[in-house]
């Protein structure tokens, strides 16, 4: 079942000028998204990225074609408060999402303003605070937390809107190595244990490379689809649009290079080892 369907997108943000030309950032996109997916977006700065995942949550509207989120089409304003209900949005700087003083006061914010009960709201944000293991932060001031923590409690309050798509626009883009570690930990949990769709744009091909898809974006149109392996063995023609591969598949590429025979769609470290193990096996 597809949850998020994209036809025939085109996307331009406007000059601001009489005389200047409007930008096209998004040239003809044409995707589709199956509930449950994990899929991540890679693409250098400037590439449409960002702007695509604005569009899934109808923070910003097509100039050209469509998008529909669970059937509902983002250009249709009856829908736009299900459809942001449905595909949350969580961005790349935590402290922009962040709008309270207490933890769980910025937790339950927006189902506090869509007037769910009081005993239903203590309910979605216990619910939403476990799940991304900040439950015993709760009483906690959001300013006190590392940027992990942060980011967090920002997933945590679209979590508490009981979204069925998790859209996530570069989340660890500003956190250190262990606060990567602790989004990415809570966002293969979401998928893999409650079945969530999650969209990533990221530019960390580690990150990409946990993903059920890939799409590659080039100058605002897709460049290529597939899963991580068949998308990082293809090296040159991503280095070519200013994108890196995985450091495993780096490190056997360039041995290939050197007249070794690997395998061209490692991806992890471990894998990355038993192929050179298995190489000093057969010398």
């Amino acid at each position: 079942m597809d949850i998020i369907k994209v036809e025939n997108l085109s996307f331009f943000y406007k000059s601001g000028e009489d005389d200047s030309p409007d930008f096209q950032a998004l040239d003809n996109i044409n995707l589709t998204i199956k509930k449950g997916e994990f899929l991540a977006i890679l693409g250098h700065n400037g590439s449409g990225k960002s702007t695509l995942a604005k569009l899934f949550n109808a923070i910003l509207i097509p100039t050209e074609g469509d998008i529909w989120v669970k059937d509902m089409n983002t250009k249709d304003e009856e829908h736009l408060y299900d459809i942001r209900r449905t595909a949350g949005m969580v961005f790349q700087n935590p402290d922009n999402q962040i709008v309270a003083t207490i933890v769980e006061e910025d937790v339950a914010f927006a189902p506090e303003n869509l007037g769910v009960p009081p005993a239903e709201i203590r309910e979605l944000v216990d619910g939403a605070l476990k799940t991304v293991g900040m439950y015993d932060y709760i009483k906690h001031a959001p300013h006190m937390l590392s940027g992990g923590q942060k980011q967090r409690i920002a997933i945590a309050g679209v979590l508490a809107m009981s979204p069925e798509v998790l859209v996530l626009d570069e989340p660890t883009a500003m956190l250190d190595p262990q606060g990567r570690r602790e989004i990415m930990q809570t966002i293969r949990r979401l998928n893999e244990e409650q079945g969530m769709t999650v969209v990533l744009v990221t530019h960390y091909m580690d990150e990409a490379a946990k993903a059920d898809r890939i799409v590659v974006m080039n100058s605002g149109k897709i460049e290529q689809i597939g899963t991580p392996r068949e998308i990082f063995s293809q090296v040159e023609e991503l280095k070519s649009i200013g994108l890196d591969v995985p450091q495993s598949t780096e490190l056997l590429y360039e041995l290939n290079r050197a007249g070794q025979q690997f395998r061209g769609d490692i991806l992890e470290v471990d894998e990355c080892v038993e192929e050179i193990c298995a190489l000093r096996a057969r010398a």
